[in-house]
C-alpha cells in the first residue's frame, strides 16, 4: 500500500528513541538529560505553523523532555502512558480528527499499539524488527538522528508546502 501522507494533519511521536537517539545520562545526586536533534525541531515547528497538530506519547516521565515540548510549543504532551494506542485515539478525538489523518512514529513494542490504529505507521531506521515490519515507511535516519526531520519533510512536500 502507498501512503497518503498528504491526509495527515496529526503527527504524534514517542520520545526515547524517537526524538532521541534512545540514551538517558543520569546525574548524581540526581537529574537526567538527554539529546535532542535541532533540526528534528525546527521540522515540528514548521508542521505546526502549517496547522497540523504535533504531539508526544511517552512512557517515561522526564523533565528534559517536558523542557522540550514546552519550548517547541507541543500543548499535547503526555508522559507515563501505558496505552499509547488509546493515547493517540484520545489526542485526534480531542482535535477532532479521524485516525486515518493521523501519523504515529515508535521505535520498540510499547509502540505497536499506536502504530496498528494510526492512518500511517513510522519508523526511525533503527526500529526494532517487529516496529519497522508494523510500519508504512521507515526513515533512512536513526532516532536522534533527522528521522522526525525526514518526517516532517516528506509530509509537507506531500501537502505541496515546501520543506
Amino acid at each position: 500500500m502507498n501512503p497518503d501522507w498528504a491526509r495527515i494533519r496529526l503527527l504524534a511521536l514517542d520520545v526515547d528513541g524517537v526524538l532521541t537517539d534512545g540514551r538517558i545520562w543520569y546525574f548524581e545526586p540526581g537529574g537526567e538529560a538527554k539529546a535532542f536533534n535541532v533540526q528534528d525541531g525546527y521540522g515540528l515547528q514548521r508542521l505546526m505553523q502549517t496547522g497540523i497538530v504535533v504531539a508526544l506519547i511517552t512512557a517515561r516521565r522526564s523533565e528534559a523532555t517536558a523542557r522540550r515540548a514546552r519550548e517547541l510549543g507541543i500543548s499535547r504532551y503526555h508522559e507515563g502512558v501505558t496505552d499509547k494506542g488509546r493515547c493517540l485515539a484520545e489526542v485526534a478525538a480531542a482535535a477532532h480528527l479521524e485516525l486515518v489523518e493521523c501519523a504515529y512514529m515508535g521505535d520498540d513494542e510499547p509502540d505497536l499499539p499506536a502504530l496498528n490504529i494510526a492512518g500511517l505507521a513510522l519508523a526511525p531506521a533503527n526500529a526494532r524488527p517487529m516496529v519497522r515490519a508494523a510500519a508504512d515507511w521507515c526513515s533512512r535516519a536513526a532516532g536522534g538522528d533527522g528521522a522526525v526531520r525526514e518526517a516532517c519533510d516528506r509530509i509537507l512536500t506531500a501537502q505541496s508546502v515546501p520543506a
